[in-house]
């Protein structure tokens, strides 16, 4: 089945230039169907490019998925055009009265700053508790990873001496868990961002189950028992150009950022990458929505309540 999206967003010409099945709002409603309700909060400053990214991974599904993008209302974006946001994102107070089957929170450049410190802190909150009621499902990605983590069990992260940027190695601690299914043992995710979270802290928390971690990396994957939090510490939505762009860009603005580990043949900046996580980030992603939210959620979406803890 294909990915509704509305008329006019970049990502449909991308996505079907790909091959893609996209579908438009104006189709879908002509189809006998109830889809997923996916929202996708995008808190990156090239939204454009991540809403793409997640788009193309929620895609490789046979379930039908209608998508809202979200935005903050208490911070303005400087890199996506208004006329974007205005025509195709939603804020808190347009959506709060609704369900939604799955929830995707992303990654922001703001892992340096505490939490209390960040502008859209408060409304962040608010999207995180109403989700408890709202939302089936949640996928929190990166700094939105950490930041669900402190808002819902107080797990602060930790300062990185360096940035953690590159292509990490991990390994699978439960290969027979739902979201690990049809997962190699060994599988690779890339990684950008200067803090991380130490298993040590998630480790007496009940709720929560380790299921991936690297040796350079630290822990990338952990979810609650009953699935409905999943926590991803890395970036497997990346394109294979986007660590590339990310290195060329804290080079231009002197950050003294390394060449990011295990991703250019050599650790030569002037060779081209391989993708070697396409497939996992898919699987990661399909998975999700198969096991976690399609085969979880309930049919009429006002019967979403909170999760048991």
């Amino acid at each position: 089945m294909p990915i509704n999206i509305p008329v006019g967003l970049p990502a449909a010409s991308v996505l079907e230039n790909e091959n893609i099945f996209v579908i438009t709002e104006e189709r879908a409603r002509t189809q006998d169907i109830r889809p997923l309700k996916i929202a996708i909060l995008n808190l990156m400053p090239t939204k454009i490019v991540t809403e793409t990214q997640f788009l193309r991974l929620l895609s490789n599904s046979p379930l039908q998925t209608d998508i809202t993008l979200l935005r903050t209302a208490t911070h303005k974006s400087k890199n996506t055009p208004s006329s974007h946001l205005d025509s195709f994102y939603k804020t808190f107070d347009e959506i709060k009265e609704e369900k939604f089957d799955g929830l995707i929170v992303t990654g922001a450049p703001v892992e340096n700053l505490k939490f209390e410190d960040v502008n859209y802190w408060d409304e962040l909150c608010m999207i995180l508790d109403w989700s408890k009621t709202n939302v089936y499902s949640a996928m929190f990605v990166c700094w939105g990873a950490q930041a669900a983590l402190y808002r819902n069990y107080g797990i602060g992260k930790r300062q990185l001496p360096e940035k953690m940027f590159g292509v990490f190695k991990h390994c699978t601690l439960e290969p027979s868990h739902p979201l690990l299914r049809g997962f190699d043992e060994r599988f690779y995710a890339p990684h950008s961002r200067y803090t991380d979270i130490l298993i040590e802290d998630v480790l007496p928390v009940k709720n929560l189950i380790p299921l991936a971690v690297s040796d350079e990396a630290g822990l990338y994957l952990l979810c609650s028992r009953d699935g409905r939090e999943v926590y991803v510490t890395g970036h497997a939505e990346y394109d294979l150009d986007t660590l590339s762009l990310e290195y060329e860009r804290d080079i231009k603005n002197n950050l003294g950022t390394g060449v990011p580990k295990n991703y250019f043949p050599n650790d030569d900046p002037n060779l081209p990458p391989k993708n070697v996580w396409r497939a996992h980030a898919h699987l990661l992603f399909s998975n999700w929505l198969n096991y976690f939210v399609y085969q979880s959620t309930p049919y009429n979406i006002e019967e979403i309540r909170q999760s048991e803890r």
